[in-house]
């Protein structure tokens, strides 16, 4: 494996882990301003 190649896998990891917080992040912050709960549940 050259290190080309290693580069470009490591970058795609962190883009998978980024994609993956991130979106963890955005439903954190509409579960806060609706007034949910974070993973399932009811709203109210």
């Amino acid at each position: 494996m050259t290190l080309t190649q290693k580069r470009i896998l490591i970058l795609f990891i962190i883009i998978v882990v980024a994609a993956v917080l991130g979106r963890l992040a955005f439903r954190a912050v509409l579960n806060f301003l609706l007034g949910g709960t974070m993973f399932g549940g009811n709203f109210l």
